[in-house]
């Protein structure tokens, strides 16, 4: 049930987060809440605090920050079709977004033959030096 044209429907944080789709769980939405990963405002929120029409949320992900404006309420968890018409990404974190993406592109391509794990024949100096063998 999205409530456009209701503005006076009252929705917590984390619920609206779980309803748009953000969190698989009410429970992961709560604890990025009260870790801070999740700003209203510009302001760090409780779950409880009230989500309104019109408000700017702020939502750092593991591999993503995206900054939404609040379109529509709603309390329940639907398809992700309906969920999208919650919100709408702001056209500068929309950008952000896809510039981090392709610097995260270039970046995974630039790796440095050895710089990760060692290679059979470091793995076999290794153990000479060690005295393993």
């Amino acid at each position: 049930m999205l409530a456009q044209e209701n503005n006076d429907k009252k929705v917590r944080l984390d619920k609206w987060l779980w309803a748009a789709r953000f969190y698989k769980t009410r429970s992961l939405a709560t604890d990025a809440i009260d870790s801070g990963k999740v700003h209203v405002d510009g302001d760090r929120a409780k779950p409880a605090k009230e989500v309104r029409i019109g408000a700017i949320i702020f939502i750092r992900r593991k591999d993503m920050d995206m900054e939404v404006e609040v379109r529509a309420l709603s309390d329940q968890r639907r398809g992700a079709p309906e969920a999208s018409l919650l919100y709408q990404e702001t056209s500068a974190s929309l950008s952000k977004r896809q510039e981090a993406a392709l610097t995260r592109e270039a970046d995974h391509a630039k790796r440095e033959r050895g710089a990760g794990r060692p290679t059979k024949r470091q793995l076999r100096d290794i153990k000479k030096f060690t005295g393993a063998w």
